[in-house]
């Protein structure tokens, strides 16, 4: 009895340096977060909200492990042996393996590039990319993050999910952004289209996130028909094909149907 005793309050206490760690992480994820030059001292205070002697702090101890780097003038970016250790994890990826035979099959078959991404801190993240074999080219890389509401995978992915209680949950941690003049500007918006996505089983990106560049999503679903990641094809607005049915969404729907239904084989759950 005593025994089971001391085990409760041993669990119940919080871990040593937890919150130490989240801070940490938060830095990171903001850094990770800017695409451009790099961030600043003040950036990161502006975006965490951590006093400047503590980002100091931080920022040294990150520097000091090769977590991420200086870009000259006080401008921070991600260092190398953060970005080794984010490719290592890439390559071990389960899912990324049991996925690759068939997104390159779909790469040859539309000659577009094609991204796999998967859910993260109320975005999708790209966890693979098949480069397209033609001269325009997505600048999209693995590890980059894109909204639900303004990606073809992101609107794939809450249109797939079973529970509508998570997706509420989802959609309202949203702040809606415009990218693009064609971004959706509402909550309302977002709902009918994900109406139109479960009927019809694919998703669109109709220059939404991204000027001149249109995407058909869809998601691969596990055993229980819960989604645990979406496929999208991007192709410039220039080259789109006039039959994009057989040409671009039929090859995604048998794509994602396949991996889904290898999945449910391997047993391999969200």
């Amino acid at each position: 009895m005593t025994t089971t005793t001391s085990t409760q309050n041993r669990t119940a206490q919080p871990v040593a340096g937890t919150a130490s760690f989240s801070k940490f992480m938060r830095v990171l994820d903001a850094i990770a977060g800017n695409t451009g030059a790099g961030v600043t001292i003040q950036d990161l205070s502006v975006c965490v909200g951590y006093p400047k002697p503590t980002l100091y702090r931080i920022v040294d101890a990150l520097l000091a492990e090769g977590l991420i780097m200086n870009k000259g003038g006080q401008l921070f970016g991600l260092g190398p042996r953060l970005i080794s250790l984010a490719s290592q994890a890439l390559e071990s990826s389960d899912l990324r393996k049991v996925c690759r035979e068939q997104l390159m099959a779909l790469r040859d078959q539309t000659s577009e590039t094609i991204h796999l991404a998967v859910p993260v801190n109320g975005a999708m993240t790209y966890i693979d990319k098949i480069e397209s074999p033609q001269a325009v080219r997505m600048n999209s890389r693995l590890g980059s993050q894109v909204t639900f509401y303004s990606s073809s995978v992101g609107k794939a992915y809450l249109a797939a999910l079973p529970d509508e209680a998570q997706r509420r949950t989802l959609i309202d941690g949203i702040t809606f952004q415009k990218f693009t003049d064609n971004t959706l500007p509402s909550v309302q918006a977002l709902y009918q289209e994900l109406q139109d996505i479960e009927q019809q089983g694919f998703s669109e990106d109709r220059q939404e996130n991204e000027r001149d560049i249109f995407c058909y999503g869809c998601a691969i679903v596990d055993k229980n028909a819960r989604p645990v990641a979406c496929v999208s094809i991007s192709i410039p607005l220039f080259r789109i094909a006039a039959d994009r049915r057989q040409t671009y969404i039929e090859p995604l729907l048998n794509a994602c149907k396949a991996i889904s239904q290898k999945l449910r084989l391997l047993d391999i759950e969200a």
